[in-house]
This record gives C-alpha cells, structure tokens and sequence, in this order.
C-alpha cells in the first residue's frame, strides 16, 4: 500500500487547521514537544494517512470524498480532550467495515489500543435499534457490555453520530427518520448521561429538524423573533451583576447571556401546556466564578441584587446530577419584571458540563492505563452498573427494554438516609425502592417508612432531600401488591425473587405434575430418581433435580425442553442400563405402534385437514385441543358423533379398547388467503399487578395471535389466573408463543386446559 507523507498533503480537500498544523510539525520532526506529544503526533498523522489511501475514490452521498467523514469525528474527539488513540481510533472507525483491512492489521500499525476501540465501534454500527423486540434488546446488552469494558467507544461512537446527524439532509427521507428517531431516543440520552452536552443538546436539535420539521421551523422563528429584545434585557442584567461582583471583589471569568436548545424550549412548551411567550427561561444568564465558594456567594450577590422566587432553586453543587453535572440555578425577577434563570459554575464545572465523562479520562488520572474500565468504585458509572445488572434479572425483552429508556431519559431523586448519606432513586421511587436499593434482606422485612420523621404508607412518592428511615420486622415479608408501585427495576425483581424462593415448596409439586401429565405416572418416581434426571437437571443449569421442578414450577424453565432432556438422557444411558424405567410407556407404546403401522395414505380432501376420516363425521376432541404438527388419534366414538380426534398420550385415550383406535395424521391443507387457525385455551397463572394482562394482551398482540377470549381471576395477597383462548395455525406457533409468554418475569406457571365450550361435530 502506498502511504503518503506528511508533507503531501492532499489538494482535493480542504484539511482543518488543527490537522493540517499536525502533519506540518510531524514532517519537521520537531524536538522541543515532549516524548509523549510526538509518540501521539506520529500516531495521528499515520493514521490519517491510512486512512486517506483506504478511503480514496470513496465518496459520501453529500458527493464529497468519504474522507471528510473520518476527519469530522477525529476532530470532534480532538475538541473533547480524547487522547492520541482515540483521534487515531476516529480516522480509522470506518476502514474494517468499509474496506478490506482486518483487526490484525489496524493492531499491527497502531498498537492494541486502536484496535480494542476501532472494532468497538465496528461492533456498535452493526447494531439495529429500530429492529424487533428481542435483537433490539440483544444489542442493547451488547453496547452496554462494550461501555462497560472500555467508555471512550461510545464516546467514538457519539462523535461518528454526529457528524452523521450534521449531514443527514443527503439521504432519503425515510432513512433520515429511521437515524433521527434511533439518535433522539438512544444516543441523545447516552450523551446526556456521559454528562457530554455539547453533543447532547446538537443531536437533540437535529433530531428534532428531521422528526417534526414544522415545529422545528417554528421554533427557529420564535427565538429569532424575540432574540434582539431578549439580548438587550439580558446584556442590562449582566452588566449589574458584574459591577457588583467586582465591588466585592468575586473575578468573573465570563458573565454572558446563553440561549437554550430549541428542542429544550419545545420540550418544555409540551410538558407546562404553555405557549413561547410564557416560557421565561428561553434564555439563561450564566456566571462563571474561580472556586466553589464565590459560587455561593456570587448567589448571595445575585439573591441581593433581583428578587429570588421560591422554590425555584436548585443547588446542582452540593447534590451533582448522575452524569457529574454541577451548578447553582436560580430564577430571580429581572428588572423588566419578567423571571429570569441564573446559573453559577466554575470554570472546571462549566468544562464537565460540556464535555462530560472526556473532562477527566480515567487513562489521564492514572498515568496511561490503556482503557477506561468500570469500576465499582467509580458513582459516575451507578447506572451504568445497574443495567449489566439487568441484563441477568430481566430476561424478557420487553421488560428490559423499557427498563433501559427509563433509566436513559428519568431524572434521579436524591433521598437520604438516617447518617445523611445521599441515594439515587429513579422519580417516582417510594420507600419500598430505598429499602432494596440499601440490602435485600432490609427490603424483604420491611415493616414501615418514616420519611422526614412523620410515618408514611409504603408507596409514598419520595422527593428531592427527603431523609427514610425504613422500619424493618423479623417476620415481615415482602407482599405481592409492592410490586403495584416499586419503581425501580432491582426492588421488582427482588420481590419476585422472594416470592419463588417462599413458594418453593408449591413450585416443586406444581413442576412435578406438569411433568408427571406429560410423561405419564407409570415409573415416573423412579425416573425422578435416576442418574439421568440428576444429569437433565446439570444440563439445565440446575444442582438438584427438586430445584429443576421449582424452575419448571414458576415458568423459569419450559416443560418442553424438560421432556426432550430427558428423552435424550434415557436414550443415551440405554445401552449401559437397559432396565431403566421407561419415561411413559402409554406414550411409547402409542409412538411405537404409530411407526410400527404408519398412518394409510388417504386421498387428500380439500376440506378437511384430517387425512384418515374422509367421508366421516368427526371432531376434534376439547379435552386436549389437537392443533396441526402433534401426533393425533382417531377414536370411534360410542354415540353419533363420529369419529373423535385426540392428541396422541391424551389420558381419555388410555382405556379405550385398541379396536376403536384408527390411525390418523393431518394434511398439508394449503389455504388461499389467512390460515387456517384452532381455538386453544390457556390458563396463565401470574403474579398479580396493575397492568398484567395488558402486557400478556401485548405480547400475543406482537406476535400475530388472536385472542377470542379473555377472563382474569384475582384473589387479594394471591397470584392470578388468566384464561385465554386464542387461535393457533399449528403446534410450532403454539409452542413459540408458549416460549415468549413465559419469559415474561411476572409468570408462575403456563398451561393448556380443556375447553369449556360444547363440542361441535364437522362433517
């Protein structure tokens, strides 16, 4: 590969000066930087050339060479303090996905490091958030795992977006939606939580133009409307608070008016119902002082001078926001009588403020460490932290996803403890979240909640400042109704954790007669006993085969992958132990006579789906709901009703007299139009909560199934129970839709049950 020199530099593009200066300086091969500087400096300009030769001929679909793309995000991470492999990771984050050059090779030129964030990245832009429930869920997991790893790939990640989001107007309509709409609700709030706002409030602004441009307009047309107004009351407000400040000897590094992201104003406009001209704080002044004490008493000055009005101040300082955010805001009465926001920093804090998480990079503080791990020291990371929790507690997606958003978009409220030590809680979080989020073991026996020493109900909404005291009892317990109002996602998954452990006992024989019906009772005690269901049990993760029966009991497991397990374990252990006791020998037996004399081939009959019973009345019998995929059995019937069609290993079948079992199968009926579909009532039982059958109504909803009927049944302090009857085209959506039920982390137990309905005879 040719690779051209610092000094050639390219003349179809126009370099920014920060670059350009970099390969002038390289070429010089200049002695008076620092060791460290030039090692960066050569790391830079290689890069650059690198990827200047790969990406040569390419263009973007502005028309301009691909080049500039690369360019724009390392000058982006050079703005955030990123360090020389972050720059370098900027140029390249494009080469493995776009060109032929493998991970080996980028590690080979420029070290582990670029690598390791490179194909982070790569990584990243394979990921489809837009895409369906259970991928989109996945890549979430996968992108938190890889920020946890190492933070600075997010940030290449964000830089990329934005320079995406800066020349969106290029692409089609329907694309510029799709990437405005995944920037607004993932990679805006990431920005957010990285404390990064300068990318933050740009990506929102874009996102905004391209998702509602006409409101987008509009507000562009109301700032400028009011801006030279706006500019002149400010500028006079200014100018007093300076003069005071300098009377008091408190040095302002800069006293100035600062405008606020449009999409903030709209966001605002929606959330208060008000119009533009209520909006008081479109505008902001903002004061930036040397040290944390002249905030405080730049506030006093700002107090002294303007009427403060109260309740509207916030001290960001002393309590900063998750994503280490620090100011003083406070709304006064200006002196044209309308409110105005002030906000106080130092210059350090106004730095975090707009640079976030790049202000202070782990691998600076500690001297060139190679990545920027999370740590369980580290508070920045809390939330970061409790969605790698998630990822083990919550297994439906779902559930997972919206746990996500929440915690991406909600504000924290800071509550208290008794010693005074702060705890962030998602808004909205009541006692019972401040008690889990303290211990388990304080949340499962508590008793009752002070808050501000005056006793409160457990689902109390708690505030900003509020100080708990949770009462704990040795016999208290955690109740089923708590999971009506805890808020957070560890405190939900804490109680239901507790309730399987408590009903441990029910869930084992619950499990036992899901699998003893399946099976069959003859021999089953000896099979619960056998080295080959102690080996299903290791197979499914479980140490004892009674903690395999409570996973089955409470959903945690699905009895058709129980069945199969022990259906390979007893085949693989028959040639050393013939005289294992058969899992169901009414079940073998069937199957066997089913292969040994397999069904006639019967003329195909258009309207009929049962191959076997042409030009006979028949039904399909309601005491086992046979859908098509399932061996089936044909029963004649002692009464007028022909021809009675079963499941194969349905209890009804076994006394029976073999002269009235006729084989039968069904056929491949093809169908013009919908498919053909079969009533199956299920029975859910479920942790009872507001909302529950809503999600269940959800789930089947997303995946195409018809739900005929519905009916709940609630007993206070007890689970619930769901009937349902829904319509299947065959075993396989049966046994699909039975598998996204039970992920779902509020189900106990999942089954089919006999319909109530009369039967009705076809012909």
């Amino acid at each position: 590969m040719n690779v051209i020199t610092a000094p050639t530099l390219p003349s179809d593009i126009t370099l920014p000066e920060w670059l350009r200066e970099c390969l002038i300086a390289q070429n010089s091969l200049r002695c008076d930087l620092p060791e460290r500087d030039r090692q960066e400096q050569g790391l830079i300009c290689q890069a650059f050339d690198f990827a200047y030769c790969l990406h040569e001929g390419q263009n973007r679909a502005s028309g301009e060479p691909y080049i500039c793309h690369p360019i724009a995000v390392a000058g982006l991470l050079r703005d955030l303090g990123g360090s020389g492999a972050m720059i370098a990771a900027g140029f390249l984050h494009d080469v493995v996905e776009d060109t032929e050059v493998t991970p080996e090779e980028i590690e080979r030129r420029f070290g582990a490091e670029v690598r390791h964030l490179v194909e982070g990245v790569t990584k990243l832009s394979k990921f489809n958030f837009s895409s369906k429930t259970e991928r989109q869920a996945e890549n979430f997991r996968r992108m938190f795992l890889a920020m946890a790893q190492d933070i600075r790939v997010i940030v290449v990640k964000l830089a990329d977006r934005l320079h995406n989001m800066r020349t969106l107007e290029h692409l089609p309509d329907d694309k510029r939606r799709r990437i405005a709409l995944e920037t607004r609700e993932i990679f805006a709030p990431l920005a957010n939580r990285l404390g990064i706002g300068r990318f933050k409030w740009e990506l929102e602004d874009l996102s905004f133009k391209y998702l509602e441009p006409e409101a987008y307009r509009q507000m562009q047309q109301f700032v400028t409307d009011k801006r030279v107004d706006r500019e002149a009351r400010l500028d006079r407000i200014a100018e007093l608070l300076r003069s005071h400040l300098t009377e008091l000897g408190i040095k302002c590094h800069e006293l100035s008016g600062r405008p606020k992201h449009l999409y903030g104003i709209y966001q605002k406009m929606q959330r208060q119902q008000k119009q533009f001209h209520e909006i008081y704080d479109v505008a902001a002044i903002r004061v930036m002082v040397e040290t944390k004490d002249e905030c405080y008493r730049a506030l006093a000055v700002v107090h002294d001078s303007f009427c403060p009005i109260p309740g509207r101040f916030k001290d960001y300082i002393g309590l900063p926001k998750p994503n280490r955010y620090q100011s003083l805001h406070t709304v006064v009465i200006g002196p044209h009588g309308r409110p105005v926001e002030v906000q106080i920093r130092t210059l350090e804090m106004h730095h975090i403020a707009e640079y976030g998480i790049a202000a202070h990079w782990k691998y600076k503080e500690t001297g060139g460490s190679s990545t920027t791990k999370l740590t369980t020291e580290d508070e920045k990371f809390t939330w970061l932290r409790q969605l790698l929790e998630w990822q083990s507690d919550l297994k439906d997606a779902q559930e997972y996803l919206e746990n996500v958003k929440d915690n991406l978009f909600d504000d924290d409220v800071y509550v208290f403890t008794p010693k005074g030590d702060v705890v962030p809680l998602n808004r909205g979080a009541t006692p019972i979240d401040f008690a889990y989020r303290i211990h388990t073991e304080i949340g499962n026996h508590c008793s009752g909640a002070r808050v501000n020493d005056r006793m409160v109900t457990l689902d109390t909404p708690l505030h900003n400042g509020d100080i708990v005291d949770i009462l704990t009892q040795k016999n208290s317990h955690p109740s089923l109704d708590w999971l009506n109002f805890a808020v957070t996602t560890g405190a939900r998954n804490r109680i239901r954790q507790w309730y399987k452990r408590s009903h441990r006992d029910e869930n084992i024989d619950r499990g036992r007669d899901m699998l003893e019906k399946e099976l069959g009772k003859n021999g089953f005690e000896a099979l619960l006993k056998s080295d080959p269901m102690q080996a299903v049990a290791e197979r499914c993760n479980y140490q004892s085969v009674e903690d395999l029966l409570a996973a089955l009991g409470y959903g945690e497991v699905t009895l058709n992958l129980v069945v199969n397990r022990i259906r390979e374990a007893i085949k693989a252990q028959q040639p050393i132990a013939p005289a294992l006791p058969s899992a169901d020998d009414t079940d073998a037996a069937i199957r066997a006579a089913t292969m040994a004399a397999p069904p006639r081939s019967f003329p195909s009959a258009k309207d009929s789906p049962i191959a076997g019973v042409e030009g006979l009345l028949y039904n399909l019998a309601k005491c086992c709901n046979p859908v098509p995929g399932e061996p089936i059995l044909g029963v004649v019937t002692l009464g007028s009703r022909g021809i009675s069609i079963h499941r194969q290993g349905c209890q009804n079948t076994e006394s029976i007299p073999g002269d009235r079992l006729i084989p039968v199968s069904w056929n491949p009926v093809e169908t013009k139009g919908r498919p053909q579909t079969y009533l199956v009532q299920i029975q859910i039982e479920v942790i009872d909560r507001v909302g529950v059958l809503k999600d269940v109504l959800a789930r089947l909803s997303d995946y195409d199934i018809n739900v005929r009927s519905a009916q709940v049944k609630t007993i206070p302090g007890q689970t619930a129970f769901i009937n349902l009857g829904i319509d299947i085209r065959d075993h396989s959506q049966l046994e699909k839709t039975f598998t996204q039920i039970r992920k779902m982390s509020d189900i106990i137990n999942l089954r089919r049950v006999s319909q109530v309905d009369e039967p009705t005879d076809k012909s």
